[in-house]
């Protein structure tokens, strides 16, 4: 998160239009046109940037046809009768990606709006093709028990499968690739970048990496023989087979539970619940690092019921040691109406999940502020001490607590 609009703003522009990318060897241009496309307008005219686009996209994985006649792929049992084959007037590819499951007839992008039916087979209009590119700390994901004070060398593409109306990074994730000119760049490529830029990892972050699972994946292959480690801050609105492949080659995952109501989700962010909880416990299960964020939005998920609901949850599904960053929001995109989260609200929602037994609670996006510091939960002692997204001072031995010895949950080395 960043700490305020026109800063964030800023920092977008320098990664997209004026960001050194691959250690200064390339600079990511824009191209007019944001956001004027039609979610289901077929392809347009031969020698457009999206007709470029499509003819040069690699196939995706994770997707079915109509043509493979293997109706079970797409029908829930039960939902057709015995021995009964599904008619469809034209052959429709479903993507099986994130849990929308689009459906789409040839020459139709799905909802993310970077994966097209093109002529019978799903292809990734954002394989190779980052759109911002840029140096962060761990601690800006935010992950604040990974690794703390490492550079994280961070990248994304255009595209989202979700339309969150508070989103803070919409010019990248409600963009189309199109909207965008940059050259394709091989997984290797991008490991090799981080190693030259000192980055012991790379973060797939501000828009949904879950877009760009072919690409993210790969690099993350590419990254580990290097010494990188590879991180991914997501949504959390994925299907089991392709998290499943994430965990095989991420160290760490951060998800956005953005709140704790399928009416929240439906209203405010197009989406529903149901599948980010069972990502989240998905990666719990298989053991990745997991931390989670939870953006405190002014009257629409900042109840005390929801809150408590949230920390009541994480502590009984997942366990008291997940770190949970309660997030200032800021008002931007199609809720600048809203203020900002008081920040009484973000005190209280750390406060409400302590009580619910949780050991690692955060104030978020309030530099200065001492719930930004890790506590030992034995002593009470801070064990890392921050200064917004910088580390100033880490009291831990071999991951346990400098003062009583205890074990602190994390990444450290």
């Amino acid at each position: 998160m960043f700490p305020a609009s026109e800063t964030r703003r800023a920092f977008l522009r320098h990664c997209m239009v004026g960001g050194a990318v691959l250690a200064g060897s390339a600079v990511l241009a824009r191209t007019p046109g944001l956001g004027a496309w039609l979610e289901t307008s077929e392809a347009r005219a031969d020698g457009d940037a999206l007709a470029a686009l499509i003819e040069n996209a690699p196939r995706a994985r994770y997707w079915v046809s109509t043509a493979s006649g293997d109706c079970a792929a797409c029908h829930a049992p039960g939902t057709l009768a015995h021995d009964t084959v599904a008619k469809h007037p034209k052959p429709l590819i479903r993507c099986q990606l994130c849990a929308r499951g689009c459906s789409r007839a040839a020459g139709v992008r799905g909802t993310c709006r970077v994966r097209v039916n093109v002529r019978g087979e799903l292809r990734s209009l954002v394989y190779g093709r980052p759109i911002a590119i840029h140096v962060d700390p761990i601690e800006k994901k935010p992950f604040y028990h990974f690794l703390p004070g490492s550079a994280a060398y961070s990248m994304a593409t255009a595209g989202c499968p979700l339309r969150c109306r508070f989103c803070q990074n919409w010019e990248i994730s409600q963009a189309g690739p199109e909207d965008y000119a940059q050259p394709r760049l091989a997984p290797e490529t991008v490991a090799r970048a981080a190693v030259a830029r000192d980055a012991p990892v790379i973060a797939f972050t501000y828009n949904e990496p879950t877009v760009f699972t072919e690409f993210l994946c790969d690099v993350a292959r590419a990254a580990r023989p290097l010494g990188r480690r590879a991180v991914l801050v997501s949504c959390g609105f994925m299907n089991e087979a392709p998290l499943a492949e994430m965990c095989d080659v991420l160290d760490a995952i951060k998800i956005d539970l953005k709140g704790f109501g399928e009416d929240f989700y439906h209203d405010v962010c197009g989406a529903s619940l149901a599948p980010v909880l069972r990502s989240i416990r998905q990666v719990a299960k298989r053991g990745v690092h997991l931390e989670i964020v939870n953006l405190v939005v002014p009257t629409l998920n900042d109840s005390p019921k929801r809150l408590d609901d949230l920390a009541r949850w994480v502590v009984g599904e997942l366990g008291p040691d997940v770190p949970v960053h309660f997030t200032r929001f800021h008002p931007d995109y199609q809720l600048t109406n809203l203020p900002a989260t008081p920040v009484a609200s973000l005190e209280r929602a750390r406060d409400t999940a302590m009580q619910a037994g949780m050991h690692y609670a955060y104030v978020g996006n309030v530099p200065g502020h001492p719930g930004n510091h890790t506590y030992c939960p034995g002593c009470g002692k801070v064990v890392i001490e921050r200064d917004g997204f910088l580390v100033s001072a880490i009291h831990l031995r071999d991951g346990r607590c400098a003062y009583c010895g205890r074990a602190i949950a994390g990444v450290w080395s």
